[in-house]
């Protein structure tokens, strides 16, 4: 196939043209497999983007190759593709599997989105932390921080539920009513990761200052701003190798991993993240 051939293809009943298939978008993995794997990810991933504005980073030239953030929806955009106004942004909304194979064919490697859903800006239904080693700190060091912040969160009736962030950190996330504001949900995070630090302040830190990180792990609260984005559950990571930002158990120590991995544990567990599902507002 030319690097430049274009398919049409049928998905669902939505007509797309699929182009440039074999491209390598990662190191020897081509721009087919990574819309096969969104394509077999759809039942699990297309619930914890429902409904909510997706940020995309694009990487026209691969995975290793300059990148950028894309809100807006693009000019192009099908018009079946439903899409959010928020200011003066329209964000595209991924509600379906053809949405998710467009994305997919325009190098949308990553996917993020806020803790809020369309129309609901001020009131999260999502409360995320984001857990950021400081080298030579580690993945074995966060899930030391993510346990203690596990049994805090669950001394206020949340319970947390943790993730890879799919490079060196991970995240925990709670489901919320959706009844306090993003403001509150900031500021109450922001008075755990302060709590932690000062219990342990060889091991945690609060504030954003890099000079503060090293050996350290960061609990970043700042990514419940309404105008912040977190990378979904499932999504997939630029790098040298597709790796995805995969949930996990409390039971197992987090580790990097792949697509063929993640699409295995799917099988085999289900949607650990399942629970984040279905409270809304």
């Amino acid at each position: 196939m030319s690097r430049d051939a274009k398919v049409r293809v049928e998905v669902e009943g939505r007509v797309l043209t699929l182009s440039n298939l074999d491209k390598e978008l990662y190191p020897g993995v081509t721009k087919a497999e990574v819309i096969d794997y969104y394509r077999q990810m759809a039942p699990v991933i297309i619930p914890h983007l429902s409904g909510r504005p997706v940020t995309r980073i694009r990487f026209p030239d691969g995975a290793l190759g300059k990148s950028f953030f894309e809100k807006q929806a693009p000019s192009h955009t099908p018009d079946w593709v439903p899409t959010h106004r928020d200011g003066d942004v329209d964000y595209v909304l991924v509600e379906e599997l053809a949405t998710l194979v467009w994305l997919a064919n325009l190098a949308a490697l990553e996917l993020h989105v806020p803790q809020w859903r369309a129309g609901t800006r001020k009131h999260p239904d999502r409360l995320v932390i984001d857990l950021d080693p400081g080298p030579p700190a580690g993945l074995a060091e966060c899930f030391a921080v993510a346990a203690r912040l596990r049994d805090r969160l669950a001394a206020d009736g949340h319970e947390a539920l943790p993730k890879t962030s799919g490079r060196k950190g991970m995240q925990l996330m709670c489901a919320l009513e959706g009844t306090s504001t993003a403001t509150v949900v900031s500021e109450y995070v922001k008075g755990l990761a302060e709590e932690l630090e000062a219990e342990t302040p060889e091991l945690v830190v609060s504030r954003m200052e890099r000079a503060l990180r090293p050996g350290k792990v960061l609990v970043d609260w700042s990514q419940n701003n309404a105008a912040k984005t977190t990378v979904a559950p499932y999504s997939l990571r630029a790098g040298a190798v597709p790796t995805v930002s995969a949930p996990f158990s409390w039971d197992e120590e987090p580790r990097l991993l792949g697509t063929a991995e993640v699409l295995q544990r799917i099988v085999t567990t289900g949607d650990l993240f399942s629970s984040l599902l279905g409270i809304g507002i």
